[in-house]
């Protein structure tokens, strides 16, 4: 900040007297003006880029990985992943300069990245868990009136916190490419893929990791990007990827309470969440609920078409209440 503020001064131009003295000086204020706004617009995208990362523990004692990025005060938005992702899945959003005045909580699910991982099947199998522990980062935040953003599985759990706690303190709820329900007739079948997760065979299971994680997308994202999320994949508990696809959903007890306003985003290329489908059955449960499909995109619309789905988000959080 120094060095900027030396950089500022030793711009600015010598005046000097006679003609057109009052034109440059009028000049060295307007450029300092401007070197001072974009020093401070600087500082504050440092202030905001600073993140916190704790961990707490859900009702079950499984440590849940919590971080927060964005802007403190602002409203609060909270970002639940999907299978074999992490936090690392919302970088998209979390250096949007759209969300950027919001204060972006992401935590890493039971099984996932820094979270813990039981070595019970139970632990994962019971979809109440996965709710206490979204209600557990709800409570440590103390985040007032949030925005849920549930991506793939991620809206499976935000449907059984809705069974178990309602949405009496949430302002708004955005499911992505979200999980309704685990049946035959929503989710797409790729028989070979979902045995290579199950499988003990390590060769076996990375391939179809790789395999899963190329579904998610209609436009595959950039080496680097895809490498990390590959890597991601690979954190996470495979007792946990074993026993998701039996794990209880209650959407048909949690989307009928909904009273908040509801989004739900849908690729029009999705491979593995049938978009239709999965729309007619939450409207089914829920006639209110509103939604929205990306021509472009896969299964990943937050990644595969971030412009516009952070200015949706944004859009949508300034639509509900913040008190």
């Amino acid at each position: 900040m120094n060095t900027l503020m030396l950089m500022v001064q030793r711009s600015q131009p010598h005046t000097g007297l006679g003609v057109g003295g009052s034109r440059s000086g009028k000049l060295a204020s307007v450029m300092r003006a401007l070197w001072l706004a974009v020093l401070m617009t600087m500082v504050s995208s440092v202030a905001m880029a600073a993140q916190k990362n704790y961990t707490v523990s859900s009702p079950d004692g499984v440590g849940i990985a919590v971080q927060e990025g964005g802007n403190p005060a602002g409203p609060p938005i909270v970002f639940i992943h999907g299978l074999l992702g992490s936090h690392l899945n919302w970088e998209s959003q979390l250096n949007s300069p759209d969300l950027s005045r919001y204060r972006l909580i992401t935590f890493d699910l039971r099984g996932h990245g820094l979270s813990g991982k039981p070595q019970d099947a139970q632990a994962y199998g019971d979809g109440r868990r996965w709710a206490d522990d979204l209600r557990a980062v709800l409570k440590a935040t103390k985040a007032e009136n949030p925005v849920l953003v549930g991506w793939s599985l991620g809206g499976a759990v935000i449907s059984n916190y809705l069974a178990a706690y309602g949405d009496d303190e949430i302002a708004g709820l955005v499911y992505v490419g979200g999980v309704v329900e685990l049946k035959a007739e929503l989710i797409t079948s790729h028989p070979d893929v979902y045995a290579g997760l199950a499988s003990d065979d390590l060769k076996v299971h990375l391939d179809a990791m790789r395999d899963f994680l190329a579904l998610c997308f209609a436009t595959q994202p950039d080496r680097a990007t895809f490498e990390r999320l590959l890597s991601n994949a690979a954190m996470a508990s495979w007792i946990m990827t074993r026993t998701v696809p039996s794990m209880s959903v209650f959407a048909a007890e949690g989307l009928p309470k909904i009273k908040a306003p509801m989004l739900m985003l849908y690729g029009e290329k999705d491979a593995l969440v049938m978009a239709r489908p999965s729309l007619e059955r939450a409207k089914a449960l829920n006639p209110a609920i509103r939604s929205q499909i990306y021509a472009d995109s896969g299964h990943a619309p937050f990644l595969e078409e971030a412009q516009r789905f952070n200015r949706d988000l944004a859009d949508f959080r300034e639509s509900v209440p913040t008190h």
